[in-house]
């Protein structure tokens, strides 16, 4: 990059070259697992990931970020993101080149090369959290980038993936959380068994979203609603501003009876249409703004 923080002006444009078959590896988890980095593809996610390198950055810590290849034309369009880049790797790219480094079909003008951002689950339930959501199973990478992306719009501190959960740093993963994947904590392989008894030690109540559950999420809300209004004859079966962690389910199946056991309690999201059943990514934000509500004393 030059001193007026544009990248030098010599472009890639050879699709083929070493550079760009290096980057283009690490859409396939073996490269990824390998050298600890990932794809960001598009402003969005890319912004995000340049705002969270910057704030590391000033704290003395390591950054995110260490290449972004851009075309010039993204540039010109939206000129704050070479500004964020300032100080990384901003290299022009042609459409060509971009399109070879990019998952996507209609890649979206800027890639960066990124470091794995997960964290340990010690490090999540010693800050104290109130709010978790728990994918267990969940195998599809556009509904486990959903889920983030709503736990983060709820306001949630933490994201679990158990083991047997998809690569959140699959590129239509990463691009389905819009950019939330850099902004709350995400802790990749646990033991749902560990988590579970970690969280319970720490005064966590475990709630499993299950559309078989005996517990109703509406009849919970009324429940809490009344009770901080003082009702004298109210009661609550849960209190939903108590620290909670929520589980989800794998896609087809939901949780297993031996992932539903382990639930303090199991809570249905009422169906009032003809619906079967809610979708994952649905389910889940329903699940965790009615926490993230009562949490908040609404």
């Amino acid at each position: 990059m030059n001193e007026t923080g544009r990248p030098q002006e010599f472009l890639m444009s050879n699709p083929r070259a070493d550079r760009v078959r290096d980057v283009a590896k690490l859409a396939g988890r073996p490269a990824r697992l390998k050298r600890g980095k990932f794809l960001a593809e598009g402003p969005q996610a890319v912004r995000e990931a340049l705002v969270l390198h910057r704030e590391r950055r000033a704290a003395g810590e390591s950054g995110v970020v260490h290449e972004v290849y851009a075309s010039e034309s993204c540039l010109e369009r939206l000129p704050e993101l070479a500004g964020l880049a300032e100080g990384v790797g901003l290299r022009l790219a042609s459409d060509d080149v971009l399109a070879a480094m990019a998952d996507t079909v209609n890649p979206q003008g800027i890639v960066a090369v990124c470091d794995f951002v997960d964290v340990s689950l010690e490090s999540v339930l010693d800050a104290g959290p109130r709010l978790i959501a728990v994918m267990c199973q969940v195998r599809d990478p556009g509904n486990a980038g959903t889920v983030l992306r709503a736990a983060d719009a709820a306001g949630a501190d933490a994201v679990v993936l158990t083991g047997s959960s998809v690569d959140i740093y699959n590129p239509k993963a990463v691009r389905s959380t819009a950019g939330s994947l850099f902004h709350l904590p995400v802790v990749l392989g646990a033991d749902v068994e560990q988590l579970v008894a970690l969280c319970k030690a720490r005064g966590i109540g475990i709630l499993a979203a299950d559309g078989y559950g005996t517990l109703n999420l509406d009849r919970l809300q009324d429940e809490n609603a009344a009770r901080r209004l003082g009702a004298s004859d109210a009661t609550s079966e849960y209190p939903l501003e108590a620290p909670t962690a929520w589980l989800f389910g794998n896609e087809a199946q939901g949780l297993s009876e031996a992932e539903l056991a382990l639930a303090d309690h199991r809570v249905a999201v009422p169906v009032y249409g003809s619906a079967e059943s809610l979708n994952l990514g649905t389910a889940a934000t329903v699940c965790l703004y009615a926490s993230a509500r009562s949490q908040r004393g609404s």
